[in-house]
């Protein structure tokens, strides 16, 4: 058996935009997405903090401030989850993936890691397609059930031991023992060959770098409305000249899109991968 993994960010690469403003910053008083996200960095900056830590926490004061802190329970980020434009064909794309996938004789397994709210992204129609969903989180109060503090928080970097945890075949965000633990490569669950990462550009560029250095193929997508537009070319330019990814494309999940032929085009390779090392072995 062969076994392969897509791992997306969300924001950005699934959906135009992110989490919170679709729905969630309206509903907590915040108007303006913008502004509320100069706010968090220059928090971030003038406390030394993390941005993401600082953005779970501005989140909540300003929901506490709005006398909205329900919006912030875990229902209601459901039900904003809801209102995220995802990209054209996303859901679509999962069956139709599984389905060339298995023809090649491969298990084909879907993943998020992403800085966004972990239960807005499980309220999207597309939640129920992913083996797991890694995003940031809140622990809630057991008495109040209003938000006590960030119980995971996900930035840049430390998306990165989210494909650790993929690779090893570790469905959490506690055990680190297991995370770090040393496991022969032809041992883990999905080998680094058999991962695809795709992400929308330098929010991602860790954890693209690292599944193409470690053997895997990383794609960088991009909004298809902002294709064409100056800042995307000299920003899939740079990307290209350094070497941090295997492929650019627009976000176009629909059949026949380059997105669409180049993940068959992976897969397919995946499949030749695996049907020459299977004869090797029976080889004399």
């Amino acid at each position: 058996m062969t076994r392969s993994a897509i791992i997306y960010d969300f924001d950005g690469t699934l959906a135009a935009g992110d989490c919170a403003q679709h729905g969630l910053l309206p509903a907590i008083g915040i108007a303006n997405a913008s502004s509320f996200w100069d706010t968090v960095k220059t928090k971030a900056k003038e406390t030394d903090s993390d941005e993401i830590l600082t953005y779970l926490g501005c989140l909540t004061s300003e929901a506490n401030r709005a006398r909205k802190a329900d919006e912030l329970s875990p229902d209601r980020l459901r039900q904003h989850g809801k209102s995220i434009p995802l990209f054209p064909g996303v859901i679509d794309w999962f069956d139709r993936i599984n389905l060339h996938a298995s023809s090649l004789g491969i298990v084909l397994e879907h993943y998020i890691v992403s800085s966004g709210i972990e239960e807005m992204i499980r309220g999207t129609e597309i939640a129920s397609h992913f083996r797991q969903i890694f995003g940031c989180r809140y622990q809630y109060d057991a008495i109040t059930g209003k938000v006590a503090w960030p119980a995971v928080a996900i930035n840049y970097t430390t998306k990165t031991q989210y494909i650790f945890r993929v690779n090893k075949g570790i469905f959490n965000s506690y055990d680190n023992e297991e995370v770090n633990k040393f496991i022969e490569h032809k041992e883990r669950r999905v080998p680094f060959d058999n991962i695809i990462y795709i992400g929308d550009g330098d929010t991602d560029i860790p954890c693209m770098r690292l599944v193409k250095d470690q053997g895997g193929c990383s794609i960088a997508v991009f909004n298809p409305e902002s294709w064409g537009q100056q800042k995307t070319s000299e920003k899939i330019g740079k990307l290209i000249a350094e070497d941090r990814v295997s492929f650019v494309t627009p976000g176009d999940y629909r059949k026949g899109s380059q997105l669409d032929v180049t993940i068959l085009g992976l897969l397919n390779r995946i499949a030749r991968k695996a049907t020459v090392h299977d004869s090797s072995k029976h080889s004399y």
